[in-house]
């Protein structure tokens, strides 16, 4: 057993999708989240940016003496080697596996569609894994850069006109049964799902990359021993790096209940690794 928390970071606020689930199958475990609202979006980024940001990340929630790190975000799940990962001194995931093994298994046709950021499109993360786990899979992917700001900004109602004109051109390529499969490849994007399941109907089964990580890191802590104790009071902490107002607005909304819990900011870039 083991009563340090879980450090989680994001972006912004999407990782929040992953503390949800996590609050709801691990209630007893603490968590240390930071959302890098100062730098959000990280999908557009270069890789090279996208990994100073992330080993920042991961610096700061090591100070928190973390028993495991979650990057619930696609983009960082996506361009992370398993050079960086091996770096790492405790157990990490990002959001990449879960989601891909959870697709796998839920697929009745082998056509899986993926959606994400611009970076997380671009390095085939998903592609590899599934193919990984079964070559005769294929997978149709596209980038949905628009998503995470909508997200942010709060168009998240499946009637917004402007939300659902996005969402049509962008789900275009998995119409008329191209995928039985779509793995929602950001932390955003489940705040989209009834958008999503307007336009391509009820045939699909989307998969949530937060809710499966979350499930994942169950797992991965059961199997290494790494459970809090039966009873233990869990304590959560966030830190972003800009406005924790909007922050916390944001968490309402992802959480799907009232926030309270205090939030603070800090100043990232001085972080070294």
């Amino acid at each position: 057993m083991d009563n340090r928390p879980i450090g989680v970071f994001d972006s912004g606020s999407g990782g929040l999708s992953a503390v949800k689930e996590l609050r709801q199958i691990l209630p007893g475990e603490s968590i240390v989240y930071f959302g890098d609202t100062g730098r959000v979006p990280y999908g557009s980024r270069s890789r090279e940016t996208i990994l100073k940001y992330a080993q920042q990340d991961i610096a700061f929630l090591s100070r928190f003496d973390v028993k495991m790190i979650i990057a619930a975000c696609g983009t960082v799940s996506a361009v992370f080697t398993q050079d960086y990962i091996k770096r790492i001194t405790v157990p990490f995931t990002g959001v990449v596996v879960p989601a891909s093994i959870a697709a796998c298994k839920a697929t009745r046709s082998g056509r899986i569609g993926v959606i994400g950021t611009s970076s997380t499109i671009r390095y085939g993360a998903y592609d590899s894994v599934i193919h990984a786990l079964h070559p005769d899979y294929s997978v149709i992917s596209n980038a949905c850069p628009l998503f995470v700001p909508l997200v942010e900004n709060g168009y998240i109602d499946p009637d917004n006109p402007v939300t659902l004109l996005v969402a049509q051109d962008y789900l275009r390529p998995f119409l008329h049964g191209a995928v039985d499969t779509l793995i929602l490849g950001c932390t955003h994007y489940p705040l989209l799902a009834a958008t999503i399941r307007k336009v391509l109907g009820d045939t699909v089964t989307l998969i949530d990359s937060g809710a499966e990580t979350a499930r994942y890191a169950r797992s991965l802590l059961t199997e290494k021993g790494l459970l809090s104790d039966e009873g233990h009071r869990a304590e959560n902490r966030f830190y972003v790096s800009d406005c924790a107002d909007l922050f916390v607005e944001n968490a309402c909304m992802f959480l799907g209940q009232p926030f309270s819990d205090p939030v603070e900011k800090i100043d990232i870039d001085s972080i070294s690794v």
